[in-house]
């Protein structure tokens, strides 16, 4: 097995593994499984430039829901996000 390096931050280890097979570094035969329920994905703070008026009923929206306005959004986007992925997929053919 080669040596697993030090990593200075996340992004310097996603590139580390984007770039090599980790059969190398590490004895997946003695691998076992591991449940993380508090685990949360990583985040990026973005910058979105929207009509006045549409962060109005968005925040509108999410008052009549009782949720912060940036987390309505993210259901919003991720709702749409998933019906256009399920949209695009390849029909499942069984021959």
């Amino acid at each position: 097995m080669k040596e697993m390096p030090e990593f200075n931050s996340e992004e310097e280890e996603r590139q580390f593994w984007e770039e090599r097979d980790s059969t190398d570094y590490v004895d997946w035969s003695k691998a076992r499984s591991a449940v993380f329920p508090n685990l949360k994905p990583s985040t990026k703070t973005i910058s979105l430039r929207l009509p006045e008026s549409m962060l109005e009923e968005l925040k509108l929206l999410a008052n009549k829901r009782d949720v912060p306005y940036q987390s309505l959004v993210k259901l919003f986007l991720s709702e749409r996000i998933e019906s256009e992925l399920q949209k695009h997929q390849p029909d499942d053919v069984t021959s």
